[in-house]
């Protein structure tokens, strides 16, 4: 079963553009958008389990810039 999570990313200050590109690049990853409001990105990933969510929250906070995360996993 696929598990469909969102990621709402905050970043430093400066330019989000460059840190969405990098979260893009990940594994999983399907789509990064710059948005307003208390997050700057939003990132949407298909993944095949759990132990893969832990796995990209994990390589999403190795980004530089990356401040703060929060997941939401959609319920089928």
């Amino acid at each position: 079963m696929t598990i469909n999570v969102y990621v709402l990313i905050q970043v430093e200050e400066g330019e989000p553009w460059f840190i969405a590109d990098r979260i893009s690049n990940i594994e999983g990853v399907k789509t990064t958008h710059i948005v307003t409001g208390q997050y700057d990105i939003i990132a949407f990933a298909e993944l095949n389990d759990l132990h893969e969510l832990k796995d990209l929250i994990k390589k999403i906070h190795q980004v530089e810039g990356v401040r703060h995360t929060q997941t939401a996993v959609c319920i089928p």
